[in-house]
């Protein structure tokens, strides 16, 4: 039977076990180097572990678009099932060891889901940042209505005009000067209109375009 290598470090995205012929080969080539850069490779290798770590409370579709290879995939999904803590701890050593033999592309992808989980996706990003835009332009001017509908004609105008109309007063400070007020009118002009950006692109994607003048919307002011 093999002898089988517990313990190693990570060099350049491979792993090499103590004791083994590469890292013989390894210690070989490190006779001078110095202490320091030994210390980044065994840094490297705990960051990895702890980033397969990381992989147990990543969000199922990120983790199922993620496409881990079957070793890794399903010692996540072990790890995540054992409540053993002598039991989870030698299973997060094997979802180490599996992380070391991730090439950088997988690496790569990991960060991203990650980020993306702690920070939303880029198009969520983007869209939240447009309904605020939206949210303030539709509540300081009237023209900004017909804009709106005419990207998003999915819209239900009444509830969006009976919100513009109740944000406006709400923001009305109570003496003079007061800050203005934000109540629940203004939070759900942004919930509305971030819906409408999330859920499709319309013919402006997304951006609040340039003020229009349209007679017809004498009957909007508050």
């Amino acid at each position: 039977m093999s002898r089988k290598f517990k313990k190693g470090y990570f060099v350049r995205g491979q792993f090499v076990a103590e004791g083994s012929e590469l890292d013989l080969q390894m210690k070989a080539e490190l006779k001078g180097t110095d202490a320091a850069s030994r210390t980044d490779l065994k840094n490297e290798s705990n960051e990895l572990q702890e980033l397969g770590e990381q992989l147990m409370a990543l969000r199922a579709d990120l983790f199922t678009r993620l496409g881990l290879d079957e070793k890794l995939h399903d010692a996540i999904v072990e790890a995540k099932r054992i409540t053993n803590f002598e039991g989870k701890r030698r299973q997060m050593q094997y979802v180490g060891k599996l992380m070391r033999k991730q090439d950088e592309a997988m690496i790569t992808a990991i960060h991203a889901a990650l980020d993306e989980q702690h920070n939303g996706s880029a198009h969520e990003n983007l869209a939240l940042h447009k309904a605020e835009s939206w949210r303030d332009e539709l509540i300081a001017d009237d023209g900004r209505l017909a804009a709106w509908m005419k990207a998003y004609p999915a819209t239900d105008s009444q509830q969006l005009r009976a919100l513009v109309r109740q944000a406006r007063k709400d923001a009305k400070p109570e003496k003079p000067g007061a800050f203005p007020r934000y109540g629940r009118a203004y939070r759900e002009i942004f919930q509305l209109v971030r819906q409408h950006l999330l859920a499709e692109d319309g013919p402006l994607n997304g951006a609040a375009p340039a003020a229009e003048k349209d007679e017809d919307n004498e009957d909007d002011e508050a």
